[in-house]
């Protein structure tokens, strides 16, 4: 089979002119390459499927910003379909030749499949906890009746009849008698709540609903009823629009759903999210409208006496229109209020939510100048609070009004995740793991902060063979960066070993030390691994993650190619020998990098990815991502996404480094219409390296939710970034 040109089909499309004299970067023509050409300087597999390219662009604030591939949006069409089919079919096959594949595949079969536990939420005496045995492909919910009494399997997705539904988020009652969870099918972000009764086993008919996309759920303290966020339909309203119309509803068990309560309307605001939570004693009722992530707005509700009519009451607001983020939890006829509001590393305040004036906060744990506040709970009656100090977790307990520091020995530098416990008692749980340490479950007595291990994992790697550094270097401007390095203890620094740099750098997620058993057959073969604290990450608080949001994007591209350029000074690796991975957000920062820096990559693995940056939002959830991003409707903010949206860069001849994109075909967060128009534009325009699709099936933004789908997908990345690292 031969490559085949791509058909430019003339298409007269409106272009909208909203307003001139915006300043941007004018992309180069796309241009045809002779298929000849491309095969034999590069070796390219053996023919791409076709592509049709239509002349496409329209005029945006006086730029012309073409589109050639903009048909490849439409996944229902025929066309598209067979065009993604032939792709993936292609990509299937390539993979398939690597000569690494068969050994890597073998080696993530033994080391994937291991027994993992969560840690337990106490209900009552019910300890509840997920589990997965090394035997499984996903985890159960299992029920045990004390610390070490009686279990059984409550939920177990490995024998559900539909193979496609994945278990998600989870709740117990506080009676320890029902739980409530979601079910959703291809490991999508669509899901529908049903509830399970303990004793039975039986789960209820007429407690089925609809529209639970976001698992924001409070039970009632009498365990009768529940608070949930639920959204309508995605066929009843346009899919971008949808966060704007999620309400708070009440649900009482057995009642028909179709009565439920909506206890707070929608904000109609599609750029927003609207969340609840019920206070542990049931009396203060909060809402939190989440305007993405930029900001946060918090009322509260008070429902003493008005069980049975959660409707009945005001709603104050304790906070609104301010720019910066707030959470916060209901204790003792208290709130305690965490904010970055002038204290970009987060404070806590207490605050009388019958009163609840600014001026009358006060503050009970002050900003650290050393260190982030990443989370923070009440478990018996304490503060709880976990800190971020150079991306590594510290845990303190503090008595209620902040005093009496008590801090928690950890067992080492590493990560802290899944703080569970309640406000009336003293048991608290929590995860630790690090790059060597797979995944352990802790017990901590907060009263007196002592701690013991409830659970370990046990991974066969040794762990013993590799150390962890961790490196701190100037960006391209002379901000300060952090990157941690794992690798064999005898790895060489004259440039000639493999390396694989991760990142993400946006929406406040921070990069920790973190286990990855998948990671371990690129280190045996003598690779490193080296993941980056970019700014908009949360690392260092909310001034680092403005400094990579919005107009500030690029800083985040910076950063990612000043670690590449620092690996590279200091001898760990060469650019023939570099390759880099990211997914969702973190596939936008490998794509940018390819494209601005094609010569300091040699393979770049691009997951679930934002390639088109023009048009993000007009798709899955990516209105809801402006705040982070910005949008093109904006002149300024066009510019910026312009300036920098790998799609619109892509440029003919140039030797970009090999690429596999990673999609999937149930993602309903990040639409597939990415990874697919940057497929096409770059297959036709590299010079360089192969350009793979690889979709995988009934799988969502997070993949499929199967450890064979793991090992697969793994197989596929490490094999191909090892191919392409060869000299």
């Amino acid at each position: 089979m031969r490559l085949a040109l791509l058909m430019t089909v003339a298409c007269a499309l409106g272009c909208g002119r909203v307003e001139a004299g915006a300043s941007a970067r004018r992309p180069a023509p796309l241009q045809a390459q002779s298929s000849a050409q491309l095969v034999a300087e590069v070796g390219l597999p053996s023919s791409y499927p076709p592509t049709r390219r239509e002349v496409v662009s329209e005029l945006l604030h006086g730029v012309e910003v073409p589109d050639p591939y903009r048909w490849l949006e439409d996944a229902s069409s025929e066309e598209v379909q067979r065009w993604m089919a032939a792709e993936d079919d292609l990509a299937q096959r390539e993979l398939a030749t690597l000569s690494e594949r068969p050994a890597i595949e073998s080696r993530l079969r033994e080391i994937l499949y291991f027994d993992v536990v969560s840690p337990p939420l106490k209900r009552k005496g019910r300890y509840f906890f997920g589990r997965r045995l090394a035997s499984q492909e996903r985890s159960a919910v299992v029920c045990r009746d004390g610390k070490s009494g009686t279990e059984k399997v409550l939920l177990d997705p490995n024998a559900w009849s539909h193979a496609g539904d994945a278990l998600g988020e989870w709740l117990p009652s506080p009676d320890g008698k029902k739980v409530v969870y979601q079910a959703r099918p291809n490991n999508s972000d669509e899901a529908t709540l049903h509830v399970i009764d303990v004793e039975t086993g039986k789960v209820s008919s007429s407690d089925v609903i609809e529209g639970a996309k976001y698992f924001d759920l409070s039970w009632s303290p009498r365990s009768d009823g529940f608070y949930y966020s639920w959204i309508p339909p995605k066929d009843d309203v346009p899919a971008a629009d949808r966060p704007g119309y999620t309400e708070i509803r009440y649900h009482t068990l057995g009642r028909p759903v179709a009565q439920d309560i909506a206890i707070r309307e929608k904000t109609g605001d599609p750029t927003t999210f609207l969340f609840g939570s019920l206070s542990h004693d049931g009396r203060w009722l909060l809402a939190t409208v989440r305007h993405g992530w930029a900001s946060h707005d918090i009322y509260v509700r008070d429902l003493r006496g008005v069980h049975g009519s959660p409707t009945k009451g005001e709603w104050k607001p304790i906070v609104v229109g301010q720019k910066a983020h707030y959470r916060a939890i209901a204790f003792k006829d208290q709130l305690y209020v965490a904010t970055d509001e002038g204290a970009p590393k987060w404070r806590i305040f207490r605050v009388d939510p019958t009163r609840p004036e600014r001026a009358r906060w006060h503050e009970v744990v002050p900003e650290r100048s050393d260190a982030t506040l990443s989370d923070f709970s009440i478990v018996g009656g304490r503060l709880v609070l976990h800190y971020l100090e150079d991306a590594s977790s510290r845990l303190e307990v503090r008595d209620i009004d902040g005093g009496s520091i008590r801090k928690v020995a950890l067992p080492g530098i590493g990560s802290i995740s899944d703080v569970t416990g309640t406000p009336d008692e003293d048991e608290a749980y929590w995860a630790f793991q690090s790059f060597t340490t797979p995944r352990e479950v802790y017990e901590l007595s907060v009263g007196t902060s002592e701690t013991k291990r409830w659970a370990t994992t046990n991974v066969a790697v040794d762990s013993t063979a590799y150390d962890v550094e961790q490196v701190f270097f100037p960006s391209k401007d002379g901000t300060r960066l952090s990157m941690f390095l794992v690798g064999k203890k005898d790895r060489p620094r004259d440039g000639s070993g493999r390396a694989l740099l991760y990142g993400y750098g946006g929406f406040q997620l921070s990069m920790t030390p973190k286990f990855s058993a998948s990671v371990y057959p690129w280190l045996e073969r003598g690779g490193l691994y080296a993941v980056v604290n970019l700014r908009g990450g949360g690392e260092y608080g909310d001034a680092w993650h403005q400094a990579g949001m919005l107009l500030k994007k690029q800083n985040v591209f910076d950063d990612f190619i000043a670690a590449a350029e620092y690996l590279v000074e200091k001898g760990y690796t060469r650019p023939s020998r570099l390759a880099i991975s990211g997914r969702s957000n973190g596939g936008l920062l490998v794509g940018a990098a390819a494209v601005q820096r094609p010569d300091l990559f040699a393979a770049v693995i691009c997951t679930v990815p934002l390639l088109d940056m023009v048009r993000y939002h007009r798709f899955g959830s990516g209105k809801t991502w402006v705040s982070e991003y910005g949008s093109s409707d904006d002149a300024a903010q066009f510019a910026a996404l312009f300036g920098y949206s790998p799609y619109h860069h892509v440029r003919d001849g140039v030797r970009y480094p090999a690429m596999l994109l990673q999609s999937a075909d149930s993602d309903d967060r990040v639409d597939p219409m990415h990874a697919r128009k940057f497929t096409a534009a770059m297959q036709v325009a590299s010079a360089g390296g192969p350009v793979l699709l690889r979709i995988e099936r009934n799988a969502g933004h997070g993949g499929a939710d199967l450890v064979r789908s793991a090992v697969e997908q793994g197989a596929d990345a490490y094999s191909f970034a090892i191919e392409h690292t060869k000299e």
